[in-house]
């Protein structure tokens, strides 16, 4: 076992190399690595123009994760899935300071084994008709004009989009536990958040595998299905604090993300705003179907449906995260991608190859804007980049579509009495207009590829036909016109046009 400290590990690290920082979002990332990197550039100015490729940026908004070492000179190239979590580095590709590219986060997925086997990239159809697709921003991210890296192309009479490989010099990765050999389990990890497959594709790359791991192990795993990288592919080990190798950023340790909860129904007691439980609800009722159905929950308000369909006894569905884990109840904010009770957990790009070829039979997103036409956009807006994470490739493949969200956002306050809703005090910002900012999700499409697509508020429900979006609920309290007045653009109203439920939390 060659273990070092994380300062002489990131010292191994050269001007220009590709670099891939582990974690799942807001779950395992080597801090202790990443500061590390951070002190030496800092202390000695290297190393310079490093390029990084990562999937669902790693981060706590706060400075952690990769957001460690976004500064300017240490960092000159990114392509990544999700943003939101990394901001730092998301201002410095506004600022034009970067290249930066908005990839799906399945296809980076994915990315992963496919530079291991040395194939040239990933040939698919996620992405087309987005912001991703040459015909629209070929997914640059950045303000300085770069060039697309992704192509458009006719393979056997189909048109898909070509993602290149990119060479591997390095992988910043975070595991439980290392035994003598090098060997790594991940068995208070909250996910394996591809790790494999990065550390096979740095390897088949010439490059380095570096692995912080809290805990060493004297002598050899005893059970060889724990270990989830073998120690063959290991080049170095650094054994970490505590402090820097929570299970998650919003949560230091809990038992229940490792362990089968058996019928685990709820979150641990958490209060969330009115607004967003009655849509929780509103959306659970989805799930109310005959046959079982394959589900998926992003991130935001979506993460609450799950523990709000057991609470009113609905049964007949498994939940999955695209971080790999499926059943159980997932986490949502800074645990988003750990699952309290989960009944299996498998590769992140396993689960994207399931997304991918149409295996969810529902979806449940966010959005933060959405037009006439039922366009969506979650990657860019109010001069805040988040990229688009696993939603492109998710929003793209699932059967039938929930967005769910707030009318308006930025201090939206609502209340239930009397039997009514009533808005005490309206958002600042309106998230349904005649055009989105940034297309993420295209409803014509989706549409054509014979999608249902729902949108659910607290106060609306709408489902996007031929001739656009269409007013089906509403909550009682609730005019119409009031509606209609804060969309932007004219709606049919559905000549059945239903109250909304009443949720059972409602006395």
């Amino acid at each position: 076992m060659k273990l070092i400290s994380a300062e002489a590990a990131v010292a191994l690290i050269e001007d220009g190399w590709c670099v891939v920082p582990g974690g799942f979002g807001s779950c395992g990332h080597p801090d202790a690595l990443t500061a590390a990197l951070k002190e030496r550039f800092l202390r000695t100015g290297a190393p310079r123009n490093l390029a990084l490729l990562f999937g669902p940026g790693p981060g706590d908004k706060q400075g952690k994760g990769i957001d460690a070492i976004a500064l300017p000179g240490l960092v000159s190239r990114a392509i990544g899935g999700f943003w939101g979590l990394c901001p730092q580095l998301a201002a410095m590709a506004r600022n034009g300071e970067i290249e930066a590219h908005n990839w799906p986060q399945g296809v980076i997925s994915r990315m992963f084994s496919a530079i291991a086997s040395k194939s040239p990239g990933i040939l698919t159809h996620v992405g087309l008709d987005t912001f991703v697709d040459p015909d629209v921003e070929g997914g640059v991210f950045d303000t300085r004009g770069s060039t697309p890296l992704v192509e458009k192309v006719a393979f056997k009479g189909q048109v898909s989009l070509f993602y290149p490989a990119q060479r591997v010099d390095c992988v910043l990765l975070r595991g439980t536990a290392a035994d003598r050999h090098g060997n790594i389990t991940f068995t208070e990890e909250t996910s394996y958040m591809d790790a494999l497959a990065q550390a096979q594709a740095a390897r088949n790359c010439g490059g380095i595998v570096i692995v912080q791991v809290k805990s060493l192990i004297d002598g050899r795993i005893d059970n060889p299905r724990d270990i989830r990288i073998p120690g063959c592919l290991v080049d170095y080990i650094v054994q970490a604090d505590e402090a820097d190798h929570p299970q998650t950023y919003g949560c230091a340790h809990h038992p229940d993300y490792t362990r089968n909860g058996g019928q685990r129904t709820s979150l641990p007691e958490k209060s969330f705003p009115l607004a967003k439980e009655l849509i929780a609800y509103r959306a659970a009722l989805e799930l109310r179907a005959q046959r079982h159905q394959n589900v998926n929950l992003g991130i935001g308000i979506p993460a609450l449906v799950g523990a709000s369909a057991h609470a009113i006894g609905l049964k007949n569905f498994t939940l999955t995260v695209e971080s790999g884990v499926t059943g159980g109840v997932p986490d949502e904010g800074l645990s988003f991608g750990a699952v309290f009770g989960p009944e299996a957990v498998i590769e992140q790009s396993a689960m994207f190859d399931f997304y991918d070829g149409g295996g969810l039979d529902l979806a449940f997103l966010g959005f933060a804007e959405a037009d006439v036409d039922g366009n969506v956009n979650v990657s860019r807006f109010n001069g805040r980049f988040t990229g688009a994470g696993g939603f492109i490739n998710i929003s793209q493949s699932a059967k039938k579509i929930v967005f769910c969200g707030t009318l308006t956002a930025g201090g939206l306050e609502v209340t239930w009495r009397d039997g009514r809703l009533h808005v005490q005090q309206e958002g600042q910002f309106r998230k349904f207009g005649p055009r989105v900012a940034h297309l993420t999700f295209n409803g014509r499409t989706a549409l054509d590829r014979g999608q249902e697509v729902m949108f659910i508020t607290e106060r609306a429900v709408f489902a996007l036909t031929s001739a656009g979006l269409e007013l089906r609920e509403i909550a009682d309290g609730i005019e119409v016109r009031d509606v209609q007045a804060l969309l932007g653009f004219p709606c049919r109203v559905s000549p059945t046009l239903a109250t909304m439920p009443q949720p059972p939390f409602i006395h």
